[in-house]
């Protein structure tokens, strides 16, 4: 299986004053932090690397999870730098680690999709990168895509319209190449990237049935927790 960035370096304002004095990544749902949530998920999908973009009390993170062998995944770390480099300029940053091609998400979802095949749908793609999409229906938050016929029509966080029906899922896949025009050691984002690379037609679209979960906010945080007691006793 291909590697995976985690995307882990934001301040997580919206989680204040929680996450002051501790990373998102690092708040207990059931006793334990939920980056070893993640990890375990991880694993049970077949990730055997890891590589943590962190940034903001980034140390914290490599001091809890080090290598990852609890949890059974090689882990190593991308840290930002005095500067945060938001999504995209974080995974630049990260790219000796990760090779040619590797999935990509986010430091506060949790994803029960079906990664194997996100990665074989995307090698025959044949495009620079891919984004997983679900039919969200602005239920679970904001809907952000146009997709039609196995295709992204328009895709924006800013300016949502009433044909955005689905939702960037929060699992991507990518080719090094992708991140070319990226400028290094700089803030950039990855919905900026995505927005560049659909204007030339070089990304791919894989639809998830399952919904996601995130532990983003205060409710997403309490439903996310529900959800693990019960999966993760059952």
């Amino acid at each position: 299986m291909l590697p995976v960035a985690i995307l882990a370096g934001g301040e997580a304002t919206r989680l204040r004053p929680m996450t002051e004095t501790i990373p998102k990544s690092l708040l207990e749902l059931n006793g334990e932090p939920f980056v070893v949530h993640q990890l375990r998920l991880l694993r049970s999908r077949g990730i055997t690397r890891v590589v943590l973009c962190v940034g903001h009390l980034g140390a914290l993170i490599q001091q809890s999870v080090g290598n990852g062998q609890a949890s059974g995944v090689q882990v190593d770390y991308s840290f930002d730098g005095p500067v945060l480099l938001g999504t995209a300029g974080a995974i630049k940053n990260a790219l000796p680690k990760l090779g040619d091609v590797f999935l990509v998400m986010y430091g506060d979802s949790y994803l029960l999709c079906d990664y194997a095949a996100v990665a074989c749908s995307f090698a025959a793609s044949g495009m620079q990168a891919m984004m997983t999409v679900f039919r969200n229906e602005g239920k679970w938050d904001t809907s952000n895509v146009e997709f039609e016929n196995g295709k992204i029509l328009a895709y924006s966080k800013t300016n949502p319209t009433a044909h955005m029906r689905y939702i960037d899922y929060g699992l991507g896949v990518f080719r090094a190449e992708a991140f070319g025009n990226v400028p290094v050691g700089k803030p950039y984002d990855l919905a900026e990237l995505y927005a560049d690379l659909l204007r030339e037609e070089r990304v791919a679209a894989y639809e998830v049935k399952q919904r996601f979960y995130e532990i983003g906010s205060p409710a997403g945080l309490r439903e996310t927790a529900e959800f693990l007691a019960t999966r993760e006793t059952s």
